[in-house]
């Protein structure tokens, strides 16, 4: 999955639109932690128990967040953006959120193009085709290194048959 801050990706284009997604936690602060922390906050540095929490909030957001573009169809995450509020004295929220969009890399000769673009029609191109591989979960995927993206004209996917229960 492509995730970027800017509003468009350069040398592809945007074939569809599925709207914002996002990821979310809430968490609470361990009392161990937060007393080491405030000891170490007065001589003033970095605070390493806070940033492992935070960094790790943030990668599990983000997997949450790339897991619902997917569910809805999405190649890419455009728009990206991070949120973190305090809420009370020991709760943190956590927030990444984007725009799902389907995008297609731009072949060579079409206006906008990129290398990176080219190179990946091109690649495409040459790869013969592969049998469909079983679904990686969001966590593994957004660690994972990926494949370039093969072009193709977008389908849009069946939405999933819901039951009401009242």
């Amino acid at each position: 999955m492509l995730i970027v801050t800017s509003n468009e990706i350069p040398g592809h284009r945007i074939d569809a639109v599925f709207g914002e997604v996002m990821g979310l936690t809430v968490r609470s602060r361990d009392i161990g932690s937060q007393m080491l922390a405030g000891f170490r906050s007065l001589g003033g540095g970095e605070l390493p128990e806070m940033t492992k929490a935070l960094y790790e909030s943030r990668q599990e957001v983000m997997a949450r967040m790339v897991n619902e573009a997917q569910q809805r169809g999405a190649n890419a995450i455009v728009a990206m953006r991070f949120d973190t509020s305090e809420m009370g004295t020991n709760w943190t929220e956590v927030c990444a959120y984007g725009t799902a969009v389907y995008v297609l890399p731009l072949g060579e000769g079409e206006p906008g193009a990129t290398g990176q673009s080219i190179y990946l029609t091109k690649s495409a191109a040459q790869q013969p085709a592969q049998p469909a591989q079983p679904q990686q979960s969001a966590q593994q995927q957004f660690t994972q290194p990926q494949q370039p993206a093969q072009p193709q004209q977008f389908t849009p996917p069946t939405p999933p048959a819901q039951s009401h229960q009242f």
